[in-house]
């Protein structure tokens, strides 16, 4: 299974380096999330791919009994989920923006703005 995941983690990764090189914002943006969700995707692949039982230890135990899951990259992913999303609000509402004052997609054509 791992194998599998580190092909698609490098895809991911190629395809979003592939769209934030074009000159298109939108592409750019499109890119930045498909880069968050590779880097999701490493940590979580980074951190084991078992399966196992919710990490709780019962009562007059020292050590939870059996195989238990990782909590830590599953917080780590979910915050990371959290800022990216956050990210990609403010990306639209700048692009939108960005497109009513140059009335243009490419980012050629927005460095030669002095609004």
């Amino acid at each position: 299974m791992e194998p599998l995941m580190a092909v698609a983690i490098g895809l991911l990764y190629a395809a979003a380096i592939f769209l934030m090189l074009r000159r298109s914002i939108v592409k750019l943006v499109i890119g930045l999330m498909l880069l968050s969700n590779a880097a999701n995707l490493l940590i979580f692949t980074s951190a084991g791919m078992t399966r196992g039982a919710p990490p709780l230890i019962p009562e007059g135990m020292l050590a939870p009994p059996g195989v238990v899951a990782d909590p830590l990259p599953q917080a780590v992913v979910l915050t990371a989920i959290v800022i990216a999303f956050g990210v990609l609000a403010f990306a639209v509402v700048l692009i939108r923006r960005a497109y009513e004052i140059v009335k243009a997609d490419d980012l050629d054509k927005m460095k030669d703005t002095d609004t």
